[in-house]
């Protein structure tokens, strides 16, 4: 149940990168690129619940430090995602996990990224070193009792790589109103010591209701490969907001009993 959990998870949280775009400038002095944004600011906070059908399965709480951080000489958000069963689902198997990322302000790319996974008797820790100059992942073993490095591994990545936090932000700064509905892009993003490619379809536009008010929304949808997790056409959906803070309102996988969902509570700025 554990394995199936960090599975429906990591899809889920993927899902929610949407795509990141290949559009971008560069300056000519400068190694790292310039994402022009006005879609994050420090100190957001939002909060999703996360449910099967009328059961309630967990929630998750996404936030952004009041303060910008240095890592790399580098002026980084440091973002922190939490996210733990509740109810009948806590009682089965109890999660409490956290990840978290310091994505470069000027860049839209992680210098690092840290996470705690503590899901029923499984634990967890982790550390990854970006070094987006020369394209390595340095990624710290943590040993779970005292929390002392074990050993790091380097693994190469792609220029402009991802984790799987900060690409969940990155994809906010996209332009959607220049998709096309059934375009299909490409991302990649590093987790688990391996680079990932992702093919994401942008399905087009829709209005949808949440708890914290009506939106006109941007739809689109993560290629997923043959499995016996999930049923139908585009089983995984995440809608974003049409709107300068690109906001994330929900995921919904259709899987092949039922389906989990991911809604936006509350969002504050």
């Amino acid at each position: 149940m554990a394995t199936h959990d960090r599975y429906i998870n990591k899809i889920c949280i993927w899902a929610l990168m949407g795509f990141m775009p290949f559009f971008f400038g560069f300056d000519k002095k400068d190694p790292y690129r310039i994402i022009k944004q006005e879609c994050l600011n420090p100190g957001e906070r939002i909060e999703y619940r996360v449910h099967y059908g009328f059961i309630n399965a967990g929630e998750a709480v996404l936030k952004i430090d009041e303060n910008i951080h240095k890592v790399n000489k580098r002026p980084c958000y440091k973002i922190d995602v939490f996210g733990r069963t509740t109810g009948f689902f806590d009682m089965i198997t109890t999660v409490r996990d956290n990840w978290g990322t310091y994505l470069d302000t000027a860049a839209f790319v992680p210098q690092m990224f840290y996470m705690t996974q503590k899901e029923g008797k499984y634990l967890k820790k982790e550390a990854i070193e970006f070094d987006q100059i020369r394209h390595v992942a340095l990624v710290n073993r943590i040993n779970k009792k005292d929390s002392t490095l074990i050993k790091k591994d380097s693994f190469d990545t792609p220029p402009n790589i991802q984790d799987i936090v900060s690409g969940y932000y990155y994809m906010r700064t996209f332009d959607y109103d220049t998709m096309k509905t059934d375009q299909i892009f490409t991302v990649n993003g590093f987790f688990d010591d391996t680079t990932y490619f992702v093919n994401v379809k942008f399905l087009g536009r829709e209005n949808l209701k949440t708890k914290v008010g009506e939106f006109k929304t941007f739809l689109i949808s993560p290629i997923m490969p043959k499995n016996s997790f999930f049923r139908g056409s585009d089983p995984i959906k995440a809608w974003i907001s049409d709107d300068k803070r690109r906001i994330p309102l929900k995921v919904k996988a259709e899987l092949l009993i039922g389906s989990l969902e991911i809604d936006i509570r509350s969002y504050d700025e």
